[in-house]
């Protein structure tokens, strides 16, 4: 019971971290949507301008990334849906079977043009709308493309105005990466001090189901990115936000790396292998060079420390192995020393020439 309780805890408080940190997003939708409406409606004086506060949400979100390309495809969708909508409905008549050509040419135009999930779900919807909710005819086409941009636009600028904290962003995705790095080594080395392969076969599962990590990492970094192109307020962030782009490609490499650990750990606990206590020391040092890194990359502890803790690990990983060592030990080893390049890279001092990373399990 009380660690089911730790487990809801710590559920609640990620939850609320990441309310924090998408907060600026959701004020961003809020008082773009306010202010497309009133533009278009007070200013264009279009009477029904509902696409001007959608496209403010679909444009921004609360997703991360590619805000600048959903604007495009925002325009381009509605334009596809009502040009097609419009010029069949004012000539066929609205009806079921009506509803249902039109949609398909919309849909069909927009795969045609573009596989843009949001071009071709907006070309759907503005079909459906003026097929069945909208007669065509007159200005209302034309009105409806220009409150689209319209609201794009603004979207654009509420991210501009109103800008998230992209070196925040990254932070927060790149724990959990941290979290799933630190987790397998502490794990795998009880698992090999406890001689318990049940342990190893529990950090094994738990580090396989870690790939989304790295995609919603690789999410924030574009979105922050992109953050600190659009946002003056937020140029200034680039340099940091630059460390953990630089520290992508390594954490992946090192995650993966962490997987075939957890993997041949439990083969050789299986097999009876005497894995050395150097080991247990070496992934100990490996974890503690993790956190190191997490701390760097905030800006929160000054360099230097991680390639110590790194260099350390792998080296006492290195002095374990002897000639009655067995396959799967060697492995371990191995891994370890790989995860700790990856770190290194990670750093920005690691080596070039480089094999790749072994395959994930």
């Amino acid at each position: 019971m009380k660690w089911s309780g730790a487990r809801a805890g710590t559920g609640v408080r990620k939850r609320w971290r990441r309310l924090v940190v998408m907060a600026p997003p959701i004020a961003q939708c809020a008082a773009g949507a306010a202010l497309a409406w009133s533009v278009a409606k007070d200013v264009l004086e279009h009477p029904r301008p509902f696409f001007a506060p959608i496209a403010v949400v679909i444009c921004v979100g609360i997703s991360l990334g590619q805000r600048l390309r959903r604007l495009a495809e925002m325009v381009i969708g509605v334009t596809v849906g009502v040009g097609v909508g419009d010029l069949l409905i004012s000539q066929i008549g609205s009806g079921p079977w009506q509803i249902a050509l039109v949609v398909a040419l919309a849909l069909a135009t927009a795969v045609f043009l573009d596989t843009g999930s949001v071009i071709v779900l907006q070309a759907g919807s503005s079909a459906v709308l003026v097929a069945t909710l909208l007669p065509p005819g007159g200005t209302g086409g034309f009105h409806r493309m220009i409150d689209a941009l319209t609201g794009g636009l603004i979207g654009i600028a509420m991210v501009a105005l109103l800008p998230a904290d992209p070196v925040a962003l990254a932070r927060y995705h790149a724990a959990a990466i941290f979290d799933a790095l630190a987790g397998t080594l502490l794990a795998t080395a009880e698992a090999i001090e406890r001689r318990d392969p049940t342990q190893a076969a529990d950090a094994l599962e738990a580090v396989r189901g870690t790939h989304t990590s790295i995609e919603a990492f690789e999410k924030a970094l574009e979105t922050g990115t992109e953050i600190s192109i659009i946002s003056p307020i937020r140029w200034r962030s680039r340099r940091a936000l630059d460390r953990y782009v630089g520290a992508r490609a390594p954490l992946d490499y090192a995650l993966r790396n962490s997987r075939v650990l957890a993997r041949r750990t439990l083969r050789a606990l299986i097999d009876g292998e005497q894995v050395p206590k150097e080991v247990v020391e070496g992934l100990r040092l490996m974890t503690s060079a993790v956190r190191l890194l997490q701390d760097e990359l905030a800006g929160t502890r000054p360099p230097g420390d991680a390639r110590a803790a790194a260099v350390a690990a792998a080296e006492s990983v290195g002095a374990a192995l002897t000639d009655s060592s067995g396959l799967s030990t060697h492995v371990v080893v191995a891994q370890v020393r790989s995860i700790g390049l990856d770190l290194l890279d990670a750093i920005g001092t690691g080596t070039t020439g480089r094999t790749a990373p072994a395959p994930a399990t």
